[in-house]
């Protein structure tokens, strides 16, 4: 069942909807930006994400391969949410930036973006489920 979490940036100028469960799967990423901004995220469809306001105020980092756009605010800095290269039609989206009392609870799973590439080999090679499988 989903729930309608709110989130913003810190300085509010990011206000954004998100429909995802109460219980959530968080990603704990070692790659290099995730590990340098302690980028814990869940990850939802783009169809239930909704940016109520602060369009004009997000802009856009990218790296490397420039498949995952880190977006942030351009005035406080804080990213709420962003598109993640392994899942390009979605929204990794921060719980620490959900401001309603919605999350129930939070599964944390660690993966091993420092060896993204390997990573996502090896589940395919082993037969294991995509950990970014979000259906």
């Amino acid at each position: 069942m989903l729930v309608k979490h709110l989130g913003s940036c810190h300085c509010g100028a990011i206000k954004f909807e998100v429909e995802a469960p109460a219980d959530i799967r968080v990603f704990r990423c070692n790659c290099s930006i995730c590990r340098k901004k302690q980028n814990n995220h869940f990850i939802i469809p783009k169809r239930q994400f909704k940016l109520l306001t602060g369009a004009d105020h997000l802009t856009t980092y990218t790296f490397n391969t420039h498949k995952a756009q880190h977006m942030f605010c351009r005035v406080c800095g804080v990213q709420s949410f962003y598109q993640p290269r392994s899942n390009p039609d979605c929204y990794g989206v921060m719980p620490h930036c959900i401001d309603s009392d919605t999350i129930k609870s939070i599964e944390y799973l660690d993966f091993d973006g420092e060896n993204w590439e390997k990573s996502m080999d090896e589940c395919a090679q082993t037969g294991e489920k995509n950990p970014f499988d979000i259906k």
